[in-house]
């Protein structure tokens, strides 16, 4: 209990420090306080809290690298929104919905750009390498997708390589730069990244398989929006896989279509078995990140990174 309240303590902290960053000008602050006013899951900030927890003695620095990562992470977000055309975040309405795609864009430098500020501050020149790689990976990965929209010839080593880099390369930089910066053995440094990679991938592939869900009020969130903006996930991917003739012509009509029988669209990929091969992918996941967590000496820090991994995968929204 002790350490799950030093946790949550720390990431208030973090969430008060992003909070000072806000500056006087009225457009930019608004943006910034609507932007950070709910609290999502900072699970992120919450990786590098934990990794760089086995040296307090840079407390200052640990703070500081937690909120790099959760800018970093809303940053994307705000552009994703964009590119996406979304219309809410979280189960609220999107800057680029409430103000425009332009402020929406802007708005998500400038965190950027606040990140990158904090980074220089911290003063860790591994630290910087590895995040300025990750932020080019989730830029690379969201332009691969955007590339694959519509394509349905894509294979799973694409779709894994997508979740990676979307997901999976921002929470094995957390890991890692928190690692780093506590000065942890080589040995902790890769096997808590490793960790942490799977469980990013973990988290995209549950949060592929939330879309596909016939309750948009327990998700918080528009569901089957990914087809509707004619991303192949895995459902979708799988399901397609396993059609014939007349249920690939059927899977044809709802991809990339605004409106449609989301019913009957679920259940077609269900019978297909879209679902639960989702569901088999998510445990291969799992149980890659299981091995990696069990790997690591520190059992404080094996039993958080296991309960974040159970969490991933029991996650309603």
């Amino acid at each position: 209990m002790k350490n799950i309240n030093s946790l949550q303590k720390e990431l208030a902290l973090v969430k008060k420090l992003i909070k000072d960053e806000i500056i006087e000008e009225k457009t930019i602050s608004d943006l910034y306080k609507y932007i950070f006013k709910s609290d999502g899951k900072r699970l992120r900030a919450k990786l590098s809290l934990i990794t760089s927890s086995i040296n307090k003695r840079k407390n200052k620095k640990r703070l500081k690298l937690a909120a790099i990562i959760e800018l970093l992470h809303t940053a994307t977000l705000i552009h994703d929104d964009v590119v996406d055309e979304s219309h809410t975040r979280r189960g609220v309405k999107s800057v680029n919905s409430l103000w425009s795609n332009a402020h929406g864009v802007l708005i998500g430098d400038y965190i950027y750009s606040k990140a990158f500020i904090l980074m220089v501050e911290v003063g860790e020149s591994k630290i910087l390498h590895e995040l300025a790689n990750a932020t080019n990976d989730i830029s690379k990965g969201e332009l691969i997708q955007l590339d694959a929209l519509q394509n349905l010839s894509i294979n799973l080593k694409q779709l894994e390589a997508i979740s990676y880099f979307k997901t999976g390369r921002l929470f094995e930089a957390s890991a890692r730069t928190g690692a780093i910066l506590a000065r942890g053995e080589t040995s902790y440094i890769n096997n808590i990244s490793k960790c942490a990679k799977y469980l990013g991938v973990l988290f995209q592939v549950k949060d592929d398989l939330l879309d596909y869900s016939l309750k948009e009020e327990v998700i918080g969130k528009p569901v089957f929006q990914d087809m509707k903006e004619g991303k192949v996930t895995y459902p979708f991917y799988f399901a397609y896989k396993n059609a014939d003739k007349n249920d690939k012509a059927k899977l044809k009509t709802y991809l990339g279509k605004n409106k449609f029988n989301v019913e009957k669209a679920y259940n077609l990929i269900h019978q297909l078995n879209g679902i639960k091969e989702t569901e088999l992918l998510a445990s291969k996941y799992l149980n890659k990140a299981v091995a990696a967590a069990n790997s690591i000496k520190n059992k404080h820090i094996k039993e958080e990174m296991l309960k974040l991994i159970n969490s991933a995968l029991y996650r309603k929204k």
